[in-house]
């Protein structure tokens, strides 16, 4: 068992399926949020406009206020998290669609 996250505030903690061709929209993170790409793959992006592969074993980390946007062209499922205080120190790598 690997360590994912520790949360000193309330959690939101949901499983997200996006079937062919699914799209969550460009929007604002409300609270900082981790996406965890269980199965399938797909891309995300940031606040830059170029988009970043994902596939299943890739986590993703956005910041309060952070506008993201996450798209797949043959299904994605995946664990996300969000709290006012995420802490995600625990994980090894975290994919960033905006750096690099």
């Amino acid at each position: 068992m690997s360590r994912i996250a520790k949360t000193h505030k309330d959690a939101h903690i949901g499983c997200m399926h996006l079937d062919t061709h699914g799209v969550i929209g460009y929007h604002q993170a409300v609270v900082p949020q981790l996406l965890l790409v269980v199965e399938g793959k797909g891309m995300v992006k940031g606040e830059e406009e170029r988009f970043t592969p994902v596939s299943s074993g890739d986590a993703v980390y956005w910041e309060k206020g952070e506008w993201h946007e996450t798209k797949t062209e043959t299904g994605l499922t995946a664990i996300v998290i969000e709290s006012e205080e995420l802490d995600v120190s625990a994980l090894s790598t975290i994919l960033k669609p905006h750096s690099g």
